[in-house]
């Protein structure tokens, strides 16, 4: 698979995958009569899908020369959105005090999602590194 290939099949599925979470986490917490958009839920979701994106474009195009690192920079990749989360989500998080499952799920779910969508896709071009040319 071609570099364009990988990294347009990757974002689009990623797309697709956080735009149904995102419904879907949109009709739970309606049912629930919560605040549909609190808690920075769009920001949290478009914030996961960029780091996925940027992180991912960036094991691939890595992955022949440094192919030893991969994982890694793999690890670096989710430390590098639970900095994010800690500078950019947890201060207002925390302005009351405490953080409340609403505001927890709004980062985590679309945090996990990302991570898991990652891991399939850095599993798949490590599985296919043997049969391309470098």
């Amino acid at each position: 698979m071609g570099n364009k290939n990988a990294l347009a099949a990757f974002l689009l599925g990623a797309v697709l995958l956080m735009g149904v979470a995102f419904a879907i986490h949109l009709f739970i917490l309606s049912k629930l009569g919560l605040p549909l958009f609190g808690n920075q839920i769009i920001l949290c979701y478009v914030v996961n899908l960029v780091l996925a994106f940027v992180i991912f474009c960036a094991l691939y195009l890595l992955r022949y020369r440094l192919s030893s690192q991969i994982g890694f920079l793999f690890m670096g990749g989710s430390l590098l959105k639970f900095l994010v989360f800690f500078l950019l989500f947890y201060p207002s998080y925390l302005a009351d005090g405490e953080m409340s499952r609403t505001e927890f799920a709004a980062f985590f779910i679309p945090y996990v999602l990302s991570l898991v969508w990652e891991t399939v896709w850095v599993a798949r071009i490590l599985r296919n590194m043997e049969n391309e040319q470098p």
